[in-house]
C-alpha cells in the first residue's frame, strides 16, 4: 500500500532569482558575443536560457489547505503540503489536492430498519483528506468512493436500530440521535480508511417511515401517546380519590361504609377520567335514598 512521505522541495524564490539572474547574464553575453561572431559563446548563452526556462517549470505553487502529489515517470516520489513557493524536478508530474474540510448529504435511502419496517434516511457526512498518497493511488476516485461507502454504512446502520423504542432502553433511529450518529461515523470511517479520508462528523439529516406504512405508524404512534396519557390520567385521579377519602376521614365531615366508599370511588373516577363534561345530580333524600 501507498503510504504517504514527505518530499524537499527547494525554496521557490530562491531558484527563481538565481534562473532570472542566469538569463540576464546569458542575454549579456549573446548581446557582445554575437557582433563578434563568437560561435561559443553564443551557444553557450542560448543553451543557458533554453535550460533556464525548462528549470522555471519546475516552479509550483501551494495554496493554504492545499497540497502537491509529486510523480516521476509513474512512481509516488513524495507530497508537498505546506503552502508555498516551491521548486522541484521540472519532470515531476504535480498532482493538486484539496485537503480542506467537505461536505456530502447522499440521497434519501429506502431501508429497513431493525424491525424490518421500510423507512427512508439519509445522512451528512463531513470529511477531508489526509493521505494524499492512499487517496490518489489506492482507489479510483476517492470522491465517489466517499460518496458510495458512505451510502453503505448507512444503510448497515439503520438496520441495525429500529425507527422507534418499544423497549425500556432501547437505542432506536428516532430517539437516540446522538448514539446512531456516532455508530454511524465508525462504520463510515471504518470503509473509507483505506482511502486516507478522515471523518470529522456524520449525522443524520432526513429519517420518516417509508410512504406505505406512514399511516399506520401514525396511527400507533398516536394511539402510544393516548395509552399514555390515560395512563397519567387515571394514577392522578387515584391519587385525588385517596386524598379525599382521607379529608373525608380527617375532618370527620361524613361517615362511609365500604360500599358507599365503593360507590364514591367509583363516581370520582368517571368524573376524573371522563373525556366529555358530567352532569351533576342533586340528592333530594336521605343520606342512604
Amino acid at each position: 500500500m501507498y503510504r504517504e512521505k514527505p518530499y524537499p522541495a527547494s525554496n521557490g524564490l530562491v531558484v527563481l532569482l538565481f534562473l532570472i539572474l542566469a538569463v540576464l547574464l546569458a542575454f549579456a553575453l549573446l548581446t557582445q558575443a554575437a557582433p563578434r561572431e563568437n560561435v561559443p559563446a553564443i551557444i553557450g548563452s542560448v543553451i543557458v536560457i533554453v535550460v533556464a526556462f525548462f528549470l522555471m517549470g519546475g516552479l509550483f505553487l501551494v495554496n493554504p489547505n492545499d497540497a502537491k502529489v509529486l510523480v516521476l515517470f509513474g512512481k509516488y516520489v513524495g507530497t508537498v503540503k505546506h503552502d508555498g513557493f516551491f521548486f522541484a524536478n521540472p519532470f515531476l508530474v504535480k498532482r493538486k489536492l484539496s485537503l480542506r474540510i467537505r461536505n456530502f448529504e447522499t440521497a434519501k435511502l429506502k431501508v429497513n430498519d431493525n424491525h424490518s419496517n421500510p423507512i427512508e434516511i439519509g445522512a451528512v457526512v463531513v470529511w477531508r483528506v489526509v493521505e494524499t498518497a492512499e487517496a490518489l493511488f489506492e482507489v479510483e476516485n476517492y470522491e465517489k468512493y466517499v460518496s458510495v461507502q458512505t451510502e453503505s454504512a448507512l444503510r448497515a446502520t439503520a438496520s441495525q436500530f429500529a425507527y422507534d423504542a418499544h423497549v425500556a432502553g432501547e437505542e432506536s433511529l428516532s430517539t437516540h440521535a446522538a448514539e446512531v450518529s456516532k455508530h454511524l461515523q465508525a462504520a463510515i470511517q471504518d470503509r473509507l480508511s483505506k482511502a486516507g479520508v478522515d471523518v470529522v462528523e456524520a449525522r443524520i439529516s432526513h429519517l420518516a417511515y417509508a410512504p406505505e406504512i406512514a399511516a399506520a405508524m401514525l396511527q400507533r404512534q398516536q394511539a402510544s401517546a393516548i395509552i399514555a396519557a390515560r395512563y397519567k390520567i387515571v394514577e392522578g385521579a387515584v391519587g385525588m380519590v385517596e386524598n379525599a377519602l382521607a379529608l373525608l376521614a380527617e375532618k370527620q365531615i361524613v361517615q362511609l361504609d365500604d360500599e358507599r366508599k365503593a360507590a364514591m370511588v367509583s363516581n370520582l373516577l368517571v368524573v376524573l377520567c371522563s373525556e366529555r363534561s358530567t352532569q351533576p345530580i342533586v340528592n333530594t333524600g336521605s343520606l342512604y335514598t
